[in-house]
C-alpha cells in the first residue's frame, strides 16, 4: 500500500522534513520513496517559507488509493486540501498509578 508522509531531513537539531510517497512497507529513514510531494521547514520565518506542498499530486495520488500518516494528514486538513477531522497523534495517557497500589495488585 503507499503512504504519503513526512521523512526527516536536515542535520542534529535543525529539523526539516520532506512529503514523499512511499511503499507502507519502507522505513522512514530508509530514504527509498517514489515521488517527492513537498517539504515542511518548521523553523522558518514565514508561514509561506514554511510548507511547500504540492497539492495537485496529493490529490491525485490519494485518487489512485494512497493513504496519509496521521500528521500528513492533519496537515492536509488544516490546510484544506483535503476535507475531514483531524486524527489525534498523540499516544493516550494512562493514569500515574502509585507504587503501593502496583505491589498490592501483584
Amino acid at each position: 500500500m503507499l503512504k504519503i508522509r513526512f521523512q526527516r531531513i536536515g542535520r542534529k537539531n535543525d529539523p526539516s522534513f520532506r512529503a514523499v510517497l512511499t511503499d507502507s512497507k519502507n522505513s522512514t529513514k530508509s530514504g527509498k520513496f517514489l515521488e517527492i510531494l513537498g517539504t515542511y521547514n518548521p523553523k522558518a520565518k514565514d508561514d509561506s517559507a514554511k510548507k511547500n506542498l504540492n497539492t495537485e499530486r496529493i490529490k491525485y495520488w490519494i485518487s489512485q488509493g494512497a493513504k496519509c500518516s496521521d500528521t500528513m494528514h492533519n496537515f492536509l486538513v488544516h490546510d484544506q486540501v483535503i476535507v475531514g477531522k483531524k486524527v489525534n497523534v498523540l499516544p493516550r495517557k494512562q493514569p500515574t498509578v502509585k507504587r503501593k497500589e502496583l505491589k498490592a495488585k501483584k
